[in-house]
C-alpha cells in the first residue's frame, strides 16, 4: 500500500523534568538544598526524541505509544502536534500515569535519571496486532527501548515479524544496561536495523570489540544493518556480513550542554538518511550530525536542527 509515513516510533513516551547542575559523583544526602538553574520541562523517551528529530529532518513521523489521562499527557500531545508528528495512534490510558523522568545533569552534560515508566509499559503484543494497518502505512517502525519493556519483551520477536509482514521495516533501540541476549537472539532475525550503544551491546554479548559484537548479532541471524554507537568515537556500522564502515563523531555546532537523547537522535538521522536513499556511510554521517546537534542544548530535542543545517555539519548535500 502507499506509504503516508516515513517512520512510526514506538514505545517510551516521557515528560522530562530537567535539573542542572547536579553533581553525579557526590551523594545528594538528606535535608540538603541544592541550588540549580531554572528547572525545565521537556519531552523525552524514544518516541519524543527520535520522532522530533525525524520531523525536523523533514520526515513524516508517527507516534505509537500510550500516555495518561493527565496534564502531562496533554502536554505531550501539544508538543507532538507542534512538531507535525502524527498522534492518531497515541493512545490515552484512563488510569495509568503518563511516563515521567527527573533528569539530573552535571556540569559536563552527563546525566542520571529517576524514572516512572507509567502508561507505555502497558503496551502489549495485541495492541500492535490490532494496529497493523497503521504500520502498513509506514516505511520503518522504530521500537524502544529493549530491556525496558517488561510486558512486551517476550513477544517482541513475533511483533517485529508481524510488522514486517505488512511491508514495514523494523528497527530496535536499547537502553539501560541493554539487557541480555535472551530474548534478543529471537528478535534479531526480524530486525532490519539494530544499533545499540557500546555499553548496551557489551552487556548483551559479553564482547568488548565492536566488530566482534556485530559478528555475534550476525550469528543470531540478524539480516540487515547492524552497528555499535561509540559516543565520542562515532559509530561502527555494517550493512552485511564482513563489511564495516567506521564513521567518526561530528563536531557539535556549539558547546556540549546535555547528552540526553543523543543516541535517539543518531538513530533518527540514520533512518532519515536511509529513507532518503543515502548509502549506509552517508546515512551514518547524517546520524552523527543529528546527535551532535542534540547535545548543544538542555533537553533531548531543544538543540535539534533542520535537515540543511544538520547535513552541513558533515558536508552532506543540502536540499
Amino acid at each position: 500500500m502507499p506509504k503516508s509515513l516515513d517512520c512510526i516510533v514506538c514505545g517510551s513516551c516521557v515528560v522530562d523534568i530537567l535539573v542542572r547542575p547536579v553533581s553525579l559523583s557526590d551523594p545528594i544526602g538528606g535535608g540538603n538544598l541544592i541550588r540549580v538553574e531554572p528547572i525545565e520541562v521537556a519531552r523525552g523517551g524514544i518516541v519524543s526524541n527520535s520522532g522530533t528529530a525525524m520531523a525536523r529532518l523533514g520526515m513524516k513521523a508517527g507516534a505509537f505509544s500510550c500516555v495518561g489521562d493527565d496534564d502531562w499527557g496533554k502536554m505531550i500531545r501539544r508538543m507532538y502536534d507542534d512538531e507535525g508528528i502524527d498522534t492518531s495512534n497515541l493512545m490515552t490510558h484512563p488510569t495509568a500515569a503518563t511516563s515521567t523522568t527527573a533528569v539530573l545533569i552535571d556540569q559536563s552534560g552527563e546525566r542520571s535519571f529517576a524514572h516512572c515508566v507509567g502508561a507505555p509499559k502497558l503496551l502489549k503484543k495485541q495492541v500492535f496486532i490490532d494496529h497493523l494497518d497503521y504500520f502498513a502505512s509506514a516505511r520503518i517502525a522504530l521500537m524502544g527501548y529493549y530491556s525496558l519493556m517488561p510486558n512486551l519483551e517476550s513477544d517482541l520477536a513475533d511483533v517485529m515479524a508481524q510488522i514486517r509482514s505488512v511491508g514495514c521495516k523494523t528497527a530496535l533501540d536499547a537502553a539501560g544496561d541493554g539487557g541480555t541476549m535472551n530474548p534478543l537472539t529471537q528478535i534479531l532475525p526480524h530486525l532490519d536495523i539494530y544499533v545499540p550503544s557500546h555499553n548496551e551491546a557489551e552487556h548483551q554479548t559479553g564482547e568488548h570489540d565492536p566488530q566482534r559484537i556485530i559478528e555475534r548479532f550476525r550469528e543470531c541471524g540478524a539480516p540487515g544493518v547492524l552497528g555499535v554507537k561509540l559516543g565520542s568515537q562515532g559509530v561502527l556500522l555494517s550493512g552485511k556480513k564482513d563489511e564495516y564502515t567506521q564513521i567518526p563523531a561530528a563536531d557539535p555546532p556549539g558547546d556540549v550542554v546535555d547528552t540526553t537523547g543523543a543516541g535517539d537522535s543518531f538513530y533518527a538521522g540514520l533512518l532519515a538518511g536511509l529513507i532518503k536513499g543515502m548509502d549506509l556511510h552517508d546515512a551514518g554521517r547524517l546520524g552523527v550530525a543529528t546527535g551532535a546537534c542534540c547535545v548543544t542544548a538542555v533537553g533531548a530535542t531543544t538543540g535539534l536542527r533542520g535537515y540543511n543545517e544538520t547535513a552541513q555539519l558533515v558536508g552532506l548535500p543540502t536540499n
